[in-house]
């Protein structure tokens, strides 16, 4: 009796449902619309913590004491600045570079100057993710201003994360309360289980290569507009429509032609996602303060086509670029924001992986053509 012909095993295109990691850092409960670190509410964080308290938590396991989160505060502070042999490295850099490009090239240029750089114990790898974390908005201002034709604005050491980068962006300390946004949209973004970014850091960091290589290939996958540039897009397409009166013509338009709508859809969470209501409280408020409801109440009024039309609900991106838009953030570096609170997350994640490491080989299906009959050169 000849067997039955085996079946090739099935694709799963983008590793859609496919189990690669267990993680005990963050847990995205899409079906519910819940968003967990360490088993602590997304929104009781945003609403009771701090980006620094946050990280603490995220790479050492529970909320720390006083006492705890100060001495990592005054470990982040200490690493902000940069080698001044990295910024005149800077100042070379052509003036058109994206600063996701700058980004990723600078930290490699880190892991050169770090004594820490290439050992892969744990202490080594917890001052290399505080070096990390605290460099990236020093890296991300510093490149704004270069590229703008002025000097860095060196780091304080009497400001908070949030209100570091917004000092040293701008040239001004900012007011208690955009400090407090942007520290919050800092924390709801930190981390999202295995997205294509930490999946990458996690791939790289198991077959024992070092830190800054995981991180580098990490920014390397952000920059990839299906994964970190929306909010961008969201900004771009309410500036171009430039009124409420439009929203309804293009929104339908663009459902009609089987287009998609920057900012809405998630390929995990299938209702809301807590992070897009938690920056929507956030955009509601800022435009009560500022007066400047236009682009909210876009929003608003985009939000509520897409439902009607197609019952899609909103991410994380979606409302994001409104309130960093209205915080002076300028549209290229909403993205780089992202990286800055999500190399806590890669961080994390990298040093959990090389707790239980083994380096990730997926498997393929070969679908060319076989039994190929090599032909000489002079007869081809």
């Amino acid at each position: 009796m000849s067997s039955a012909p085996v079946a090739p095993p099935q694709v799963a295109k983008g590793l859609e449902g496919i189990v690669a990691a267990a993680t005990q850092l963050s847990d995205v409960q899409g079906m519910i619309g819940k968003l967990t670190y360490r088993g602590y509410d997304i929104n009781d964080l945003a609403d009771h913590s701090t980006f620094e308290e946050t990280v603490d938590l995220l790479w050492y396991g529970t909320l720390p004491s006083r006492e705890l989160l100060e001495k990592l505060t005054r470990k982040f502070i200490a690493a902000r600045p940069l080698p001044h042999e990295v910024i005149e490295g800077m100042e070379l850099f052509p003036r058109y570079a994206s600063t996701m490009d700058v980004l990723r090239t600078v930290v490699s240029i880190l892991g050169l100057h770090d004594p820490d750089g290439v050992s892969n114990s744990v202490s080594a790898n917890v001052r290399k993710s505080i070096r990390l974390t605290a460099q990236m908005p020093t890296i991300t201002a510093a490149w704004h201003n270069i590229s703008q034709g002025r000097k860095p604005i060196p780091p304080r050491s009497d400001l908070s994360h949030a209100a570091n980068f917004l000092y040293m962006l701008q040239g001004k300390e900012p007011t208690a309360e955009a400090a407090r946004i942007l520290d919050i949209a800092l924390i709801l973004h930190m981390d999202h289980s295995l997205n294509a970014s930490t999946f990458v850091a996690r791939a790289i960091a198991s077959t024992e290569s070092d830190m800054y290589s995981a991180i580098s290939g990490a920014l390397g996958a952000l920059k990839g507009p299906l994964h970190g540039g929306a909010n961008e897009a969201v900004m771009k397409m309410l500036l171009k429509l430039g009124d409420i009166s439009n929203v309804e013509p293009f929104v339908k338009d663009a459902l009609a032609r089987k287009q998609k709508v920057s900012g809405f859809g998630h390929r995990i969470y299938k209702t809301t996602d807590p992070r897009a209501e938690q920056l929507r409280r956030i955009a509601l408020q800022l435009a009560d303060h500022s007066g400047n409801r236009k682009w909210i109440d876009m929003s608003e009024k985009m939000r509520e086509i897409v439902w009607n039309e197609r019952q899609l609900y909103v991410n994380v991106d979606f409302y994001s670029a409104s309130v960093y838009y209205t915080l002076g953030i300028p549209i290229d570096l909403f993205t780089p924001i992202f990286a800055i609170s999500r190399v806590a997350g890669w961080t994390a994640h990298v040093m959990e992986q090389l707790m239980d490491n083994r380096i990730m080989r997926p498997d393929s299906v070969y679908v060319g053509p076989k039994d190929q009959k090599y032909v000489p050169l002079d007869q081809r």
